[in-house]
Order: structure tokens, then sequence, then C-alpha cells
């Protein structure tokens, strides 16, 4: 999965990576159906523990159409990440077409303080190989 660029941002202290990936196998284009992997690492680059409490997504596909998903935590967890530790999960997406892109936000607390924050999720890119790119 490592094989694909990674898309960064770093909001507060907390930086977020994801790496997409086209799950060929998966898919099923006569049918209508793409759908990608992504893996997602946080890193907390802050001196004070943080917490991903929630998780809000925009989904968009080639045609425009968007979908926007919020929920608690992610894959059923609110990971806890210390100080210079990290947290990794791997989750989804199925499009209606070959191309699409996502973007979003984790809702975090600081621990030590209770403050509230959104760290971003950087925009990337649900590509084919071989199709047109929406973003670099």
């Amino acid at each position: 999965m490592h094989d694909t660029p990674a898309y960064e941002a770093e909001t507060e202290g907390v930086l977020v990576r994801v790496r997409p990936s086209y799950l060929a196998g998966q898919s099923d284009p006569d049918g209508g159906r793409w759908v990608w992997a992504y893996q997602v690492e946080i890193v907390n680059l802050t001196s004070v523990p943080v917490q991903l409490l929630a998780r809000r997504w925009v989904i968009t596909d080639g045609q425009g159409r968007v979908e926007e998903v919020r929920g608690a935590g992610v894959v059923g967890e609110q990971p806890v990440i210390k100080p210079g530790d990290s947290y990794s999960y791997a989750s989804g997406c199925p499009l209606s077409t070959p191309t699409g892109s996502m973007v979003g936000g984790y809702y975090m607390t600081d621990l030590s303080s209770g403050r509230a924050f959104e760290a971003a999720i950087p925009a990337f890119s649900l590509d084919v190989p071989g199709e047109r790119r929406v973003l670099n």
C-alpha cells in the first residue's frame, strides 16, 4: 500500500498522513463499483496527549456528487495518542465512478487542558491507475 503517494496535513501539532490505494480485486467496473483502501497515520507532535473523539469525511465522486460522513472515533476506537506516538488504521471507500476525492477532519481533545480542536485530514485523490488524477 505504500507505493502510492502520501497526503499530509498538520494542525496544531497533529500530523495526519493518508495513503490511498485502488482495490481492483474488490471493484466491479462493469457493475459501476470502484473500491479504494486508505491507510491513515495520525502522529502527535505535541508535548501533551491527545484523543481522537470523532471524524468527519466529505467524499466526492467523479461526477461531483458529495456525501458527508460523521461518526464517533475511527474503526470503533477513540484512541489516545501520547506525545511523540502515532496511531494507524485502515479503512475503505466504494464509489460509483472510477475517480473521486476525500477530505475531512478529526475532532480531537488536548487531554492536559481539555481544549477541543479539529485536525485536518488532507484532501486526497481516489484514482484508478491510468485514469486522470483529480488531485496531485
